[in-house]
């Protein structure tokens, strides 16, 4: 069926603009009366040249699903039926891909299939978080309740995500541009002032004589070291995808000195805030814990969860598993103890969050403030190293002659 590009005025003067499957152009029109739009140009859709070649489509982003939760969530409210939703939404939705998965999941839902059960066919946007709170949303008849909660949710993901995200890119970029520069001296500037040197005669300084083997090293074996460099970040992630390669990596990030303390944090923050989340909106407490385990992104993490679940599963508490696994702080162990007592565990895990989300700020500013100093003081040793080094037989020189 073609798709019609309109636009046109609403009821109240203001231009209005989107998209519709119809099969003909009085089709389209005839849609846009009954939803009070006066037309003032309709068109076939051009065809899109690429479509069909999935790469060069435009990927759903988090933003997308968060900020089509929170619309689902206002229309469900406003007591529209989910195929009416999905009908508005996609014909509002500017994201080609999204629009056509929107329109599969409308005729998919539209032909029986529960909302749920549709979404399943998109792991890749629609994780098992989602899925089993939307499901739990139908079971219950809050669906408007649980989008909200959804949107709420992926949106403190997002920024935890984010501020990680952004205290590791300043000491990668420093790194990255002091490995540039070093490089740049190395083979271009270094073979200059060697030159120079030889010409003079006289035995060179220590310091610049390991300056001068170390580019001479580098300039004769760049190629066999990048070849090295890339094997070596190849065969990393190979390991990585293994199992025990894995677990092994996720160990040794949470016990690095100053980042394995900001990755606990945020892990504690993810696992308390999706915990709380799902026990809340009626998800029972083993196939939350199941579904926090596979998402938590730390091996470590996992496995500690799983060992919780375990022990709740021969009818133990969760605050002693917990305990005993050595991830979790005593603390978190203490309040989640608490919560189970008082019969208010969602809550507690949110409050717990929260915490730790304010926590997870207080540790990205003191890791950026303490990294900036190590950063100059780096480069001003390595780049003002190489520099005194080239200088050494010049001051010497002068001294000679002095």
């Amino acid at each position: 069926m073609p798709v019609y590009v309109w636009t046109g005025k609403d009821k109240h003067g203001a231009k209005r603009k989107g998209e519709h499957e119809a099969p003909s152009e009085d089709a389209v029109r005839a849609h846009l009366n009954r939803i009070r739009i006066k037309p003032s140009k309709i068109k076939p859709k051009p065809k899109d040249l690429f479509e069909n070649i999935s790469f060069m489509q435009p990927k759903v982003t988090n933003e997308d699903i968060i900020i089509f939760a929170k619309q689902f969530s206002t229309m469900i409210d406003a007591g529209l039926p989910i195929v009416q939703c999905l009908e508005i939404l996609h014909s509002q939705q500017e994201n080609v891909t999204f629009k056509k998965m929107l329109k599969e999941i409308k005729d998919s839902v539209e032909s029986g299939a529960t909302f749920a059960e549709t979404l399943k066919k998109y792991p890749k946007q629609f994780d098992e978080l989602f899925v089993n709170m939307i499901a739990a949303g139908e079971a219950g008849g809050i669906l408007d309740i649980i989008l909200r909660r959804l949107s709420s949710y992926m949106e403190k993901a997002a920024k935890l995500k984010a501020q990680v995200k952004g205290a590791m890119t300043y000491p990668m970029i420093t790194i990255a541009i002091a490995v540039i520069v070093v490089g740049v001296i190395m083979i271009f500037v270094i073979p200059v002032f060697q030159e120079m040197f030889q010409g003079m005669g006289g035995q060179l300084p220590a310091p610049t004589l390991i300056v001068v083997g170390i580019s001479n090293f580098i300039r004769h074996n760049i190629l066999y070291m990048i070849i090295g460099f890339v094997l070596f970040i190849f065969a990393l992630k190979r390991f990585y995808k293994t199992e025990k390669g894995r677990l092994a990596m996720d160990t040794l990030l949470l016990k690095l000195p100053i980042f394995g303390d900001l990755l606990r944090k945020v892990a504690v923050a993810k696992f308390t805030r999706t915990m709380g989340t799902m026990l809340s909106s009626g998800v029972s407490i083993l196939d939350a814990l199941d579904i926090v385990a596979k998402t938590s992104g730390n091996k470590v993490v996992e496995r500690a969860i799983y060992d919780i679940r375990f022990g709740i599963a021969e009818g133990r508490t969760m605050a002693d598993p917990m305990l005993e696994s050595g991830v979790f702080p005593s603390m978190v162990c203490q309040m989640i103890s608490v919560g189970e007592s008082t019969g208010a565990l969602d809550a507690m895990l949110g409050k717990i969050a929260d915490f730790y989300d304010d926590e997870v700020d207080q540790a990205v500013e003191n890791l950026t403030a303490a990294i900036e100093p190590m950063m100059m003081v780096f480069l001003g040793v390595v780049i003002g190293g190489l520099v005194v080094a080239m200088y050494l037989p010049i001051f010497k020189m002068a001294a000679a002659l002095g």
